[in-house]
């Protein structure tokens, strides 16, 4: 009986080792692929650097804001390569929170990105997720070890609008697209927070951002963003909140930040990131 154990155990073993293997590389051609359309709809940006005049007639907390994070004369950021270590509520309506891994490719023009994640479910037992943002698509993509699909969409409509969403609001790490020059327009409402609104073909978002006194971003809010309930997309309040600011590459930027639903009865956080890493690639 033991022996048979054994064999059964063995082969159990070998089919996870063949599915992770076949899952990994099976997720590497994807994401090579995805990075790829990302990279193909990429356009030139026609500013290079950062020119304090653009900000004149901007509401004054975006210019405290820009002052702050930017210096005048600064090349722009054209691409940016992010990595965060952190944990995710895998759980709709509890607190299943499970740790992650991730490497995030963005573009400033046009406007893209692929967020490239891993969720520890159970030990050995990894989520693969592609969250991204891919010439005026949204893609949500899940597969468990990379081989077993959990979740698959793309398209446009609301997912495109929350992707891009999710774009706008993470400029806190590259924080030139968020010039008016790059297609932002700022909107302003008292002298903590504006709207700013971006339109990329189709699809149009704004957030609003809510300042510190002495500039960086503090929250963003979204009115309704798409979340995924029962495999059904319902448009809910959502909120991103940064802090923890350092200077990387000339830049401040937040090195940690916290992503919420804001739900009735209380806000559910289902994404606590720390950054890791972060590499610019400035226009030339």
């Amino acid at each position: 009986m033991l022996n048979v154990l054994l064999v059964i155990v063995a082969a159990l073993v070998l089919v996870v080792v063949a599915t992770r293997w076949y899952g990994s590389s099976r997720w590497a051609a994807r994401t090579q692929a995805l990075r790829s359309e990302l990279v193909a709809a990429r356009v030139p940006i026609t500013a290079r650097a950062v020119d304090f005049a653009e900000l004149e007639g901007l509401p004054a907390p975006v210019q405290r804001f820009f002052r702050a994070v930017l210096t005048d004369g600064h090349p722009l950021i054209a691409a940016v390569h992010l990595r965060h270590t952190g944990t995710f509520n895998m759980s709709e309506t509890a607190e299943q929170w499970r740790a992650f891994t991730s490497d995030q490719q963005v573009v400033i023009q046009r406007p893209g990105f692929d967020w490239d994640g891993r969720i520890a479910m159970l030990p050995g037992l990894p989520v693969h997720v592609h969250d991204a943002y891919v010439a005026g698509e949204g893609v949500l993509h899940a597969s468990l070890l990379g081989a077993v699909v959990v979740a698959d969409l793309r398209g446009g409509g609301d997912i495109a609008q929350g992707e891009l969403m999710r774009f706008l609001a993470e400029a806190t790490w590259y924080p030139t697209a968020l010039l008016p020059s790059q297609g932002v327009r700022w909107t302003g409402i008292d002298d903590r927070s504006a709207w700013a609104t971006l339109t990329d073909g189709s699809v149009s978002v704004a957030l609003r951002f809510t300042f510190h006194p002495d500039g960086p971003v503090d929250t963003v809010f979204a009115e309704a963003r798409a979340r995924t309930v029962g495999g059904t997309l319902v448009p809910t309040p959502w909120q991103g909140r940064f802090w923890n600011y350092e200077d990387r590459g000339g830049v401040h930027v937040p090195i940690d930040g916290e992503v919420a639903w804001l739900l009735p009865a209380a806000p559910k956080p289902y994404w606590r990131g720390h950054m890791t890493e972060i590499a610019f690639q400035f226009a030339q």
